[in-house]
């Protein structure tokens, strides 16, 4: 049995026991202002357990801990020990705002509810705190985009993506969900 809770900073290192492999078929990108898919080949590889790049476990293991440091909220989907799932809240991206900093559902576990579980603890401590949308940086993969959008997240329109997680993601699909 799945259980969804708050993890604590020291937890953040069972991030690699997420695994995130995948074979994508179909990707996405925004073509004025419209989503535009396309068949793609992209495997996507488990997490470096060693390195520091950008596809390791450790920085990922520190995307989570940014967010706790700066009083986010980070929460686990665990089956048994095991990590199986993990989403992180940051608040107050402005004013209005709070970001779903990342996502992530364990190849085997994706598709039976876990995701839409993170998303739900996300959004409930996200309007709790008074945001009225929620941000995020999706992959361009089908199911993330897919999993999104069947859960009310739009496309941001282009005035409203933010230049500084652009910078950081400049092939992710920027989606604003209201709250």
């Amino acid at each position: 049995m799945i259980v969804v809770r708050q993890m604590k900073k020291k937890e953040t290192a069972k991030m690699g026991e997420i695994d995130r492999t995948e074979a994508v078929t179909v990707g996405y990108s925004v073509w004025h202002g419209a989503l535009t898919a396309r068949a793609v080949d992209w495997p996507v590889p488990p997490w470096n357990p060693d390195g520091t790049g950008q596809h390791s476990v450790a920085h990922y293991v520190q995307i989570v801990e940014q967010v706790l440091d700066g009083g986010g909220v980070a929460f686990g989907a665990f089956d048994g020990a095991r990590l199986a799932g993990c989403a992180a809240l940051r608040y107050g991206l402005t004013p209005t705002m709070a970001q779903l900093a990342g996502m992530w559902v364990g190849n085997g576990c994706r598709r039976q509810g876990i995701g839409t579980r993170l998303l739900s603890k996300v959004v409930r401590l996200a309007v709790a705190s008074g945001a009225k949308e929620l941000y995020v940086s999706a992959t361009p993969s089908e199911s993330a985009v897919g999993f999104y959008r069947s859960h009310e997240f739009c496309v941001a329109p282009k005035e409203r993506v933010r230049p500084d997680l652009y910078e950081k993601e400049p092939e992710d699909i920027h989606m604003i969900l209201a709250l």
